[in-house]
């Protein structure tokens, strides 16, 4: 028809494309990976020594390590004795393991802190693998008056709200001093001097210990119990 218009678009009219040729080959599309050069080298591994001070350091980083305690965080990560060997030699030569300025600084925080005596005291840093000679010059900073005077202090604010009968608070005091640490003498004669300030009820009970025959039983039977390393 005259008056018919043309179709146009994508129909059987389309005009072809106005570039190339429709038979010509897709052009390949280059992604990230296309784009890399392919001559680059291959990592490396890390170097052992590398790893091992890292993870020295982040260990330090949380809190001071004795060189036992890093020689096995070392030793679970694969490192070898050879390679741990020598950066914890480092270390020690340029101070930054210290087992000595360890165990003075443990002894007094966790006497201060937490009231621990010298007993409790010398099995942690046997657990942390302080040398027994370093650990015992530790420890002697903290002398039997000391100790004492710690042991009252904890069994005075334990008798703020202790309830009870005087004999089972007793028990349960001189049980808490032995848990941290304290030698029977000094945890007997502690909660016997507290109690016989508290009231009369108290007093009366305390008169009646006979504190070194106490002391002298508890330490008996504390050695037959103990174990044998």
């Amino acid at each position: 028809m005259a008056g018919r218009r043309a179709r146009t678009g994508r129909g059987w009219d389309a005009s072809p494309p106005r570039t190339g040729d429709a038979t010509d080959p897709p052009r390949p599309r280059r992604g990230r990976r296309a784009e890399q050069q392919t001559d680059e080298p291959a990592p490396t591994p890390r170097d052992e020594s590398e790893v091992a001070r890292e993870i020295c350091l982040r260990q330090l980083a949380v809190r001071p390590r004795t060189r036992a305690e890093l020689a096995g965080a070392l030793a679970k990560r694969g490192i070898s004795e050879q390679v741990s060997a020598e950066v914890l030699d480092r270390y020690d030569e340029v101070g930054i393991i210290d087992d000595a300025a360890f165990a003075r600084a443990w002894v007094s925080s966790r006497h201060s802190g937490r009231g621990l005596a010298r007993r409790a005291l010398a099995n942690e840093l046997r657990r942390k693998g302080v040398d027994g000679e370093v650990a015992t010059e530790a420890l002697g900073e903290l002398d039997e008056e000391t100790e004492a005077e710690t042991a009252r202090a904890l069994i005075e604010r334990k008798l703020r709200t202790a309830r009870g009968e005087p004999d089972a608070v007793f028990r349960r005091l001189v049980g808490m001093l032995a848990r941290k640490g304290y030698p029977p003498g000094v945890a007997i004669r502690a909660v016997k001097d507290a109690l016989a300030a508290q009231s009369a009820e108290a007093a009366e009970f305390a008169e009646q210990i006979d504190a070194d025959a106490l002391a002298d039983a508890e330490g008996d039977l504390d050695r037959d119990n103990r174990p044998v390393d």
